[in-house]
C-alpha cells in the first residue's frame, strides 16, 4: 500500500488550527476569555511540555496513530511561534480589558490571522522569524567538519570515535547505541537535553547525529 506523503509540522498545524477557531469566536462573540485563555494554555505548554498542552495531546493521541509520524524537527521555531503567539494573545485580552475593546478586537483579528495562515498554507510568521533570526545569528544547518577536542572530554586524543548525539526520549538513538556499541572504537554519548550548549555548538536539531571522529576531532564520517 502506498504510503502518503505526511506534513512534518502536523502537529503544529494542529495547535495553530485550534488557535485560530478559538481566536475566531473570541472576535464574533467579544470574549476576550478566550485569547487570554490561549495565552495561558500556551505558556503552560512552552513551561511543562506538551503533556499539558491540550492541542498537542489530541494530535498525539487521536491525529498521529491514524497518520503516522512526520519527520523529527527542530523544536525551537514552533517554541518560537508559540512565545509569539501567546504574547500577542494575551495583548488582545489586556488591551479589551483595560478599556480598549476596538484595540484589543484588531490585536485578535491579527492573531486569528496569522493562525488561519498557518494551519491551511503550512507558513507560519514565527518559523520564518526563527530563520531571519538564526541566519542573522551565523546559525545554519550545514554539517560540521571538526569537533572541538575540549568537547571530547577523556576521549581526546584517543582515536577514532564514535560520537552520538541522543536524548532520553529518542527510540532509534538506543537502537544506534546498541549498534555502535558492538564495534571497536569507543561510543561518546551526549545527552542534548542535559547539554544544549553543545546541541546549539555543533546546530544539532536532530536525534540520532553520529559522527566518526578522528583523533584532534575531525569527522571523517557521518552515520545519522
Amino acid at each position: 500500500m502506498a504510503r502518503h506523503r505526511r506534513d512534518r509540522r502536523s502537529g503544529p498545524r494542529t495547535n495553530h488550527a485550534v488557535v485560530a477557531v478559538v481566536s475566531l469566536l473570541g472576535l464574533v462573540f467579544g470574549w476576550p476569555a478566550a485569547w487570554a485563555l490561549l495565552s495561558a494554555q500556551l505558556a503552560i505548554g512552552l513551561t511543562f511540555g506538551r503533556r499539558f498542552c491540550l492541542p498537542c495531546l489530541v494530535y498525539f493521541t487521536l491525529i498521529q496513530p491514524r497518520i503516522g509520524e512526520g519527520e523529527l524537527e527542530d523544536s525551537r521555531a514552533p517554541r518560537l511561534a508559540n512565545r509569539i503567539g501567546m504574547v500577542v494573545l494575551g495583548s488582545a485580552a489586556l488591551t479589551w480589558w483595560l478599556g480598549s475593546p476596538t484595540g484589543g478586537t484588531v490585536i485578535g483579528a491579527l492573531a486569528s490571522s496569522l493562525a488561519w495562515l498557518s494551519a491551511l498554507t503550512g507558513l507560519c510568521v514565527g518559523y520564518e522569524l526563527y530563520r531571519l533570526i538564526a541566519r542573522l545569528r551565523g546559525i545554519t544547518p550545514s554539517h560540521h567538519s571538526q569537533l572541538d577536542p575540549r568537547d571530547l572530554g577523556e576521549y581526546a586524543g584517543s582515536g577514532r570515535l564514535h560520537v552520538q548525539f541522543t536524548h532520553p526520549l529518542c527510540g532509534d538513538c538506543s537502537r544506534w547505541y546498541e549498534r555502535l556499541s558492538s564495534r571497536p572504537e569507543p561510543v561518546l554519548v551526549i545527552d542534548v537535553r542535559a547539554r544544549p550548549d553543545l546541541a546549539r555548538k555543533y546546530n544539532v536539531a536532530v536525534v540520532p547525529t553520529i559522527v566518526v571522529v578522528a583523533a584532534g576531532g575531525a569527522v571523517v564520517e557521518r552515520l545519522a
